[in-house]
């Protein structure tokens, strides 16, 4: 494996893409069961009322940005697996970030190369795209956002979070965390942010923030102290004035209803099946009764709670943090789809080079608990849809162990992590502004 380039596995990775892509259009024409996703459908037949100048809401279940349609607008014009293209090629663009962030922080190339694969051998990641689903565009834009941050480009970062706010938008729970990274202490006029690199998983230098509470208190003393600094200040005036500019645009071509589809929609959305959710069956057993909005808003209070206290902890691990912000996320949302599975998986390999979990014994164990658990509650879920059986009740179960699964996972890889903060503390700012407790 140490012979073998990122170059040689990433032409390999994009050659099998293509054949998958090739081969969903023969499965499509010869067999029953269809490769490509029925959301890539939706995609396509959104695009085609576009070309036609109509409004892609016109599409029933189409939820999303009229700019997604509008990307797919060529499947009407040159070949309908355009889209897939795109999205693969996306696919590929998130493998390639995440060896880029990884050098940038000094992790040896062999070590890059196995984390890398993680993502682009993922059976899971290379079909995500090949049959037609969106999420690589939403996973690239925000490895982009990360490597414009460490890069101190945060001009460019703020825009792209706005962007991806507006195309997705679960990346807001990413704003606190990025709010509290662009902290004077590390970023200073005219001088990047010093990145601590791979090292630092031996250093008895680094930070703990949960021992370390003197440290956590300067930091958290800083925050409020400066807490309209000037990048804070850009960053948060661009990236929401990006988000007003494209969601006022097309408001102003849409109206309401693109407003309520690809916004509010994501907001107060219930789901009575396809929904590996705890709150699935209470969804089920009252789904003909209208739901308040407080109803439909409360799932979001434990939710809430969490993110907040990660962010607490480990906010300055930026990849760490929104590794674990965004498996807590869909582990307590409301509604959990396996395409959601997605938006974690491109910032593992971003944490693992700083993970003490061995593969053969904890790891293992982690992944086999998390995979029996999806695979159990998919057999009810089988026998649900396709034998008509009312297993709603063992559904409920299986996604309760589903929760405590994901629960386990977050707890032995918090535990495994060596914490490593992405930015130094500048030395000429050091004690600036700081109390200790």
């Amino acid at each position: 494996m140490a012979d073998i380039s990122f170059r040689s596995l990433f032409i390999f990775s994009a050659i099998f893409r293509v054949f998958l892509i090739v081969y969903g259009e023969w499965q499509d024409a010869h067999m029953e069961v269809r490769y490509t996703d029925i959301d890539y459908f939706v995609f396509s037949d959104a695009a085609t009322l576009m070309t036609s100048g109509k409004s892609p809401y016109e599409r029933s279940t189409y939820r999303y940005s009229p700019l997604l349609a509008f990307l797919l607008m060529p499947n009407s014009f040159i070949h309908r697996s355009w889209g897939k293209f795109i999205f693969s090629a996306s696919d590929l663009l998130v493998g390639s970030l995440i060896h880029r962030i990884l050098k940038l922080r000094g992790v040896p190339e062999k070590l890059r190369i196995y984390s890398t694969m993680v993502w682009l051998f993922n059976p899971f990641t290379i079909t995500i795209g090949t049959r037609g689903n969106c999420e690589p565009i939403v996973c690239s834009m925000i490895l982009w956002i990360l490597l414009c941050l460490m890069k101190d480009h945060f001009v460019q970062a703020a825009f792209w979070y706005g962007l991806v706010v507006h195309l997705r938008i679960y990346p807001i729970i990413y704003a606190l965390p990025i709010i509290l990274l662009l902290d004077p202490l590390h970023f200073q006029p005219g001088k990047k942010p010093a990145l601590v690199d791979w090292s630092c998983r031996t250093s008895k230098k680094s930070w703990d923030p949960i021992n370390n509470k003197i440290t956590r208190s300067q930091y958290i003393w800083n925050f409020f102290v400066k807490l309209f600094s000037r990048r804070r200040v850009v960053f948060a005036t661009i990236s929401g004035s990006t988000f007003l500019v494209f969601t006022g645009l097309c408001f102003f071509l849409y109206g309401w209803e693109f407003l309520h589809e690809a916004l509010l929609y994501h907001l107060t959305r219930t789901d009575p099946r396809h929904n590996f959710s705890i709150y699935f069956y209470h969804i089920y057993l009252h789904y003909e009764h209208e739901f308040s909005i407080l109803e439909k808003l409360v799932s979001f209070l434990p939710q809430f709670t969490v993110q907040l206290v990660l962010i607490y902890r480990f906010a300055l691990d930026l990849p760490f943090c929104l590794f674990l912000q965004t498996l807590a996320f869909v582990a307590f949302n409301k509604v959990i789809t396996a395409q959601y599975f997605v938006w974690f998986f491109c910032l593992l390999p971003l944490i693992l080079p700083w993970s003490k979990m061995e593969l053969k014994w904890k790891g293992l164990g982690c992944i086999s608990l998390w995979i029996g658990a999806q695979t159990h509650w998919l057999l009810w879920g089988y026998l649900l849809e396709f034998r008509g059986k009312n297993v709603f009740f063992q559904l409920w179960m299986a996604s309760l162990f589903f929760l405590a699964a994901n629960t386990f996972v977050i707890i032995n890889v918090i535990r495994s992590h060596l914490y490593c903060p992405l930015f130094e503390k500048s030395q000429s700012n050091s004690g600036d502004g700081l109390k200790d407790e």
